[in-house]
């Protein structure tokens, strides 16, 4: 990677920069909408009242000297980052670390009663039961043969617009109204590492749950009904993550979802249950899942895992920070050479919320920047698929 030009980490102290409006609205949109949907009590209330001072105004705190993953955090920099300004410190840290203290200040680690209580699962089964999801289950009936390819694919990727947190600070109920055209297309390279009567292991690292775990499910099953791969694995976060990403919790209520719908969808979903019951799925919550650090650092017994995979699958936008690196790079640096650096063949599926971008062409980039100078990179509303094989 020494030909790579130098791209400054992604901070969030700049007014007016997205990172900053997630830090300063955002997060304090999300302490609001925690504390109302539980009728937590006065300690909760205190502690989230605290942690909304703290991330608006003040610095970043320690975390109990009980807590079970001090040890893990302090490896992960909390030592260098403990008494600085939440906006001063590299963005991606500073997110992570904001949704860890929110669970410390709900007790969802405590031996209290709210162990284990996920703050997002509201928003979570609301989006699950929605119609909106039920019309997209209905859709599958009418797939064909040849269209499923396609269709589910860039239902995996075009799901990436259901992100509960995205929705909160923008005030959207749902995806946007257009669906523009891809301003990358590596699918014919994914097909590729895919054929039919493959024998291998896709490993898909998911982002969020409901609307958008379930398109990735019906993916898998799709892999393993026509024979592209012999074994998936899943990998999803430890504990409630970004308000929306996928924990074990939401892939059993997905997969609920699923068989007890009608048509097409409870096909799939029997597809599902039989290989996580003879171990063709299997999920994987590994504790870096939700840490603060980019996928260059992976450690050793994940690294040795992902280098087998026949393809590595990456979800979502907060994935992709992590895969390329949080960093401003220049939008036409080569996606090959910012993911040297992972095991194995890795593909990216995701919508553009956030200012990291690589692996676009000039002609691409220069018609972003002239019909959408201020939005393209945030608004969720231009996705990727990037292969690097």
């Amino acid at each position: 990677m020494s030909d790579i030009p130098f791209a400054p980490v992604i901070l969030g102290d700049e007014p007016g920069s997205f990172p900053h409006s997630v830090l300063a609205e955002r997060h304090p949109a999300i302490i609001r909408q925690v504390r109302e949907a539980f009728p937590y009590g006065p300690a909760q209330h205190r502690a989230l009242d605290a942690l909304l001072a703290s991330c608006t105004e003040g610095v970043v705190e320690p975390l109990p000297a009980d807590a079970h993953d001090r040890d893990r955090w302090e490896e992960w920099g909390a030592g260098a980052y403990t008494g600085r300004s939440w906006f001063k410190i590299p963005w991606l840290w500073s997110e992570s670390y904001f949704y860890r203290q929110l669970l410390e200040a709900v007790g969802y680690f405590g031996t209290g009663p709210w162990q284990g209580v996920d703050p997002f699962r509201p928003f979570k089964l609301a989006e699950l039961d929605s119609p909106e999801t039920d019309e997209e289950l209905a859709a599958l009936d009418a797939l064909s043969a040849d269209d499923q390819d396609r269709a589910l694919l860039h239902g995996s990727l075009w799901g990436n617009r259901a992100d509960l947190g995205f929705r909160l600070s923008t005030g959207d109920a749902g995806p946007a109204d257009a669906a523009p055209g891809l301003v990358a297309d590596d699918s014919a390279a994914l097909w590729a590492l895919l054929p039919p009567s493959g024998a291998g292991t896709l490993c898909l690292i998911a982002d969020n749950a409901g609307r958008e775990l379930i398109p990735d499910l019906l993916l898998i099953a799709h892999l393993l009904e026509r024979g592209r791969i012999a074994r998936a694995v899943l990998h999803v976060k430890p504990y409630p993550y970004y308000v929306s990403d996928a924990t074990t919790a939401d892939v059993l209520d997905a997969l609920r979802k699923l068989t007890g719908a009608q048509g097409a969808a409870v096909e799939y979903g029997s597809i599902l249950w039989s290989a996580m019951t003879d171990g063709r799925l299997v999920l994987r919550a590994h504790p870096f899942s939700s840490a603060p650090l980019p996928f260059a650092d992976l450690p050793a017994d994940l690294r040795a895992e992902l280098a087998t995979a026949t393809l590595t699958i990456v979800k979502g936008d907060l994935n992709y920070r992590r895969l390329v690196g949080d960093r401003l790079w220049p939008p036409t640096t080569p996606f090959a050479d910012v993911t040297s650096h992972f095991p194995g063949p890795v593909a990216a599926l995701r919508t553009l919320k956030s200012d990291v971008i690589t692996g676009l062409t000039p002609t691409t980039e220069a018609t972003l920047t002239a019909t959408e100078p201020q939005t393209w990179r945030t608004s969720g509303t231009h996705a990727l698929i990037q292969v690097r094989a």
